[in-house]
């Protein structure tokens, strides 16, 4: 768990029960957590905080996280960030646009808190056996989680 206190996860989500919900959990298990609201505010604390991951809801308002993730995964200083998106969606097309976006991994909203602090882990130690090189340029498909409750 002291690994994990370092690790710093933007949580983008506009719904607030849901955005509090994952911050909560996600300091509970020992990451430390920045939040954004929207596409645009996703992009600037990405920007300002190099966080280590990102678990990036893809319709959010202003700018959604589809548009977010191709701007993050396009620009070189942030490029190598995983990105896991969320949605409500579990439609497989929607796992292959959030991969063409970008994303690193796919899990499916309402998902138990658990899985996602799984998959952020899993997610971080593919980063960190790569070298610290994740990012859509793996060639790599992304992850598809359903457990839901």
């Amino acid at each position: 768990m002291n690994e994990t206190a370092k690790k710093l996860v933007l949580v983008v989500e506009d719904y607030q029960d849901a955005r509090e919900m994952y911050a909560a959990y996600l300091q509970f298990s020992g990451y430390r957590v920045a939040e954004a609201t929207n596409g645009i505010e996703a992009i600037e604390k990405t920007l300002e905080l190099m966080p280590d991951i990102i678990l990036m809801d893809l319709a959010l308002p202003k700018m959604d996280g589809w548009e977010a993730t191709r701007r993050l995964k396009m620009d070189e200083r942030t490029r190598h960030i995983p990105i896991v998106a969320l949605t409500g969606h579990a439609l497989a097309g929607h796992a292959e646009g959030a991969r063409l976006a970008g994303c690193d991994s796919f899990v499916t909203k309402p998902c138990l808190p658990d899985a996602l602090v799984a998959e952020i882990q899993r997610m971080l130690a593919a980063r960190e056996a790569s070298g610290g090189t994740g990012g859509s340029g793996s060639g790599k498909r992304p992850r598809t989680s359903t457990r839901t409750r």
